[in-house]
């Protein structure tokens, strides 16, 4: 991936975040961090004071530090500002924080060396992960603990994993790789903190994810519609088009691909007639469609973070070093919440889906709990279990974190957005909507099967087949029922699912 001034795609912090792909800094941002410098430079030789250059940080900043002790003002700020505890981040959020980091860097408004920047990507390139902790960053400011955490191991302190996996000094990596730590200098300590970027490289990797599992939703769904013998007549295109919400539309259109040719659709009136379907599965494509209008919007916000130079304070074209709030994590936290409450409806509707395909009263015909031998046999009674056990806690999840903030820094920094903190627990509500999809194929699999002299569509057909392959048995007698559900885990989360279903309809939308 090539770092220029500016460019960088979703796509691109993907490939660097998941895939190692390997970085390279373009001369245009060479140029560009070359020509930021100068001004610095100029700057910080003046007797005035600037903010970041020749001052202390925060509610600090009213002090003005002499040229000696400026390297010194630089390391320290990286090292009392790694501060984070708690667990440790996962590679790929580090990776992409890093990344993003780079990208600002390169964008020439931060007044940091060409070197520092190839230290960065040196530092990716050699697979070196800084040890980045769960809690420290209240997204404003930027994720300063986190982004402290990776300026340290650039001066090669601190930990950090090896591409080996291993965790070690990050002194240690850095010589085994040829890696000069890197000396700070005015206003390079305080232009590695400032940033959106961990928040923001969640967001894109939960876009990516959710893109694949609101497909996969579309799937499960027309699967659980067909188990149930319901009607596809509710997915007809001139129905959603007198309600013109796109995302509606395309789970509509997706569904009626996957139940092309199907012999289950439409049995309404047969031994147990009904008018409608439940909500759960008539309303499949307006609660999913919703939730991909949401994407579409968190994804322009993503976008334009991505396009922008967040840095406090900022080098301007006309050589000013300007203050500004540009490192307020709102814009983002917004989305990444919105996302989790998205998330949180998805995994409810699939729920509800679950729990009718194991219900006799309202199945249309299944045995209870889809079990080879009720009473015997439990079925898929506990699979339910776990799966509204895994929406209660993702209702929990969609409670706004960026509708809170906690005063720091001497009510200096007295509003702050929370967007780390919407950011990581929307990793664990992506997680947590794969299990409860798993569930709701695992169950509708077993209810399709079980329909006797029905033929389920050709791309149900292919998405079963695919599952059986996997791993996951089909319907009898109980069985130790963890490792199938996890099977059926991987087998949405790598994308199996969406393959198996796409081979047969095309492209889903």
């Amino acid at each position: 991936m090539v770092v220029g001034t500016s460019g960088l795609t979703a796509s691109d912090v993907l490939a660097v975040a998941r895939a190692d792909a390997r970085v390279e800094i373009s001369q245009e941002a060479r140029a560009a961090l070359a020509a930021a410098r100068e001004i610095v430079e100029a700057l910080a030789a003046k007797p005035d004071p600037v903010y970041g250059v020749s001052t202390g940080f925060g509610a600090l900043a009213t002090r003005h530090i002499s040229q000696e002790l400026r390297t010194q003002l630089q390391r320290n700020i990286v090292r009392s500002h790694a501060a984070g505890m708690g667990p440790r981040v996962e590679r790929e959020v580090v990776r992409a924080l890093m990344f993003l980091r780079l990208k600002t860097v390169c964008s020439g408004h931060t007044g940091v060396r060409p070197e520092v920047a190839q230290t960065m990507a040196d530092l990716l390139n050699a697979g070196i992960t800084p040890v980045v902790h769960e809690y420290g960053s209240l997204g404003c400011s930027g994720d300063l603990a986190p982004l402290s955490h990776c300026a340290l191991a650039l001066m090669g302190e601190g930990e950090a994993e090896g591409p080996d996996g291993v965790v070690r000094p990050a002194a240690e990596l850095l010589a085994e790789h040829g890696i000069s730590p890197v000396e700070l200098r005015e206003k390079e300590g305080l232009a590695l903190l400032n940033g959106t970027d961990g928040m923001l490289g969640m967001l894109i990797m939960a876009l990516a994810d959710l893109e694949t599992l609101y497909k996969s939703a579309d799937v499960t769904a027309a699967l659980s519609l067909e188990a149930l013998l319901g009607t596809d007549k509710v997915l007809a295109p001139e129905l959603h088009a007198i309600r013109p919400h796109p995302g509606q539309g395309a789970s509509a259109a997706n569904m009626l691909a996957v139940l092309k040719g199907s012999g289950l659709t439409g049995h309404h009136q047969d031994d147990a007639p009904r008018v409608q379907d439940a909500y759960s599965v008539r309303c499949a494509p307006q609660v999913a469609g919703a939730g991909r209008d949401t994407l579409a919007h968190a994804r322009l916000v993503a976008e334009r973070e991505l396009a922008s130079a967040v840095d406090n304070p900022v080098v301007l074209p006309d050589g000013r070093v300007e203050s500004n709030g540009n490192f307020h994590g709102a814009p983002v936290a917004y989305v990444l919440d919105f996302l989790a409450i998205a998330a949180a409806d998805l995994a409810s509707i699939a729920e509800r889906r679950t729990d009718r395909l194991l219900d006799k009263n309202r199945s249309h015909g299944l045995p209870p709990f889809l079990a080879d031998d009720a009473g015997v046999d439990s079925g898929l009674m506990i699979a339910q279990y776990t799966q509204a056990a895994l929406v209660s806690e993702m209702k929990r999840l969609a409670v706004p974190a960026s509708a809170d903030s906690i005063p720091s820094s001497a009510m200096q920094e007295d509003h702050v957005s929370m967007g780390w903190s919407a950011a990581r627990k929307l990793r664990t509500a992506v997680d947590n909507l794969t299990r409860v999809l798993a569930i709701e194929l695992y169950a509708a699999s077993r209810a399709v099967e079980l329909r006797e002299g029905l033929t389920p569509a050709p791309a149900s057909r292919a998405a079963i087949a695919a599952l059986r392959e996997a791993g996951a048995e089909g319907p009898g007698p109980d069985r130790f029922l963890a490792p199938d559900l996890a099977v059926a885990d991987s087998f949405v989360r790598s994308g199996r699912l969406l393959a198996a279903v796409e081979g047969v309809t095309g492209p889903l939308a």
